[in-house]
């Protein structure tokens, strides 16, 4: 008789990993759900409870009607040694780092792995739009089938022991099919919104964010021509590719004959802001240099038809990866805009993800 297999599901609350266990259960698993406290600061201005109670009670309400175990974890000490602490430092160097990305790799697929193994689970799963295709060489993450709600750009630094134990109910499916199946099964959650913003924080205005770590230092805003042209309140607040204006806190008196022009945040230079108006030349960048390569599956030999993504859902340009003195840049076809360091750089070969490195400008 054949053993059944169990998977603890990552259970947020959302409709995604909601309907994750509904199929999982359906395909035959035995399925525990476990949510994940990572950060409690966030209050739900109505109640003035932590915003992850609501969150949970959802969860449970989910686990109830599907009769399954639902486990509480608290990893919110591990994600603010491992993930935010970082990801203040990192802003406080004037870089944009991606706590997503960090989160996935160090804190949801290593320590919900950690959890499943003491429960004697087989695999975790988690509700991301993305698929898994096992190979002979190891396993392949491949896009979610959902162009407009892919999430393969956030996992793009998982390894083959975080793939080889993973399952992605939902790769195949689109957002659309998923509120269906949770509208017909009644879940209460089923026309509930989906979270932006930092992993598990949600969305914040940012500089309020940084200001509670990264104390306000004010500086320069400078032309392409050097000019004094306004100022800004710290450079660790702003981010490449930034629009220019009254919302982001910095006025700018915009030289003659670029009056009408949108201007934007094109380079930082310790505490000095260089902005330029569109279509300049200093907003493009045509050759990145990355660090902390990685290969999703180092065994197989780097495609050399490759398409780069340097944000979440962002448009695929095509390029080319060198190699030099054991350094990775990537070069595009064409110059692109918004390049900011501290980001990932994603590289695809048709729908899969080959590997990532942060962005550093040469």
């Amino acid at each position: 008789m054949k053993l059944q297999k169990t998977v603890l599901l990552g259970m947020s609350g959302g409709v995604d990993s909601s309907v994750a266990a509904l199929l999982l259960q359906k395909q035959g698993y035995k399925v525990i759900g476990a949510f994940l406290k990572v950060y409690s600061e966030n209050k739900n201005k109505l109640t003035g409870e932590c915003s992850y109670i609501d969150d949970y009670k959802m969860a449970q309400k989910i686990a109830s009607i599907l009769k399954i175990k639902l486990i509480f974890l608290d990893f919110e000490k591990q994600y603010k040694e491992s993930v935010l602490n970082p990801m203040f430092n990192s802003y406080s160097r004037n870089l944009t780092p991606n706590p997503d990305i960090a989160c996935n790799k160090i804190i949801k697929f290593p320590l919900l792995w950690e959890e499943a193994r003491k429960l004697k689970c087989d695999y975790i799963a988690t509700g991301h739009y993305a698929q898994i295709k096992k190979t002979k060489s190891g396993f392949h993450l491949l896009s979610g089938k959902d162009k407009t709600k892919d999430q393969s750009y956030f996992l793009a630094e998982l390894t083959q022991k975080d793939l080889q134990n993973t399952l992605f109910p939902l790769g195949a499916l689109k957002k659309e099919k998923v509120r269906q199946i949770a509208k017909e099964h009644k879940f209460p959650n089923w026309e509930r919104h989906g979270t932006t913003g930092i992993c598990f924080v949600g969305q914040v205005a940012m500089h309020d964010f940084l200001k509670q770590r990264i104390k306000e230092k004010a500086g320069n805003v400078l032309s392409p021509n050097n000019e004094v042209i306004g100022t800004h309140k710290g450079s660790s607040y702003y981010t490449i590719g930034q629009k220019i204006g009254p919302h982001i806190g910095i006025e700018v008196n915009k030289p003659k004959g670029t009056e009408t022009k949108r201007w934007y945040v094109a380079e930082k230079h310790g505490n000095t802001i260089i902005a330029a108006p569109e279509g300049h030349p200093l907003l493009s960048k045509k050759q990145i240099a990355l660090i902390k390569f990685h290969l999703i599956n180092p065994k197989e030999k780097i495609p050399p038809s490759l398409k780069a993504r340097i944000r979440h859902l962002g448009q695929l340009h095509p390029g080319k990866l060198t190699k030099k003195n054991n350094k990775y840049h990537f070069v595009f076809n064409k110059p692109v805009e918004a390049i900011a360091e501290g980001q990932y750089l994603v590289l695809y070969h048709k729908n899969r993800v080959v590997g990532s490195g942060e962005i550093r400008i040469n």
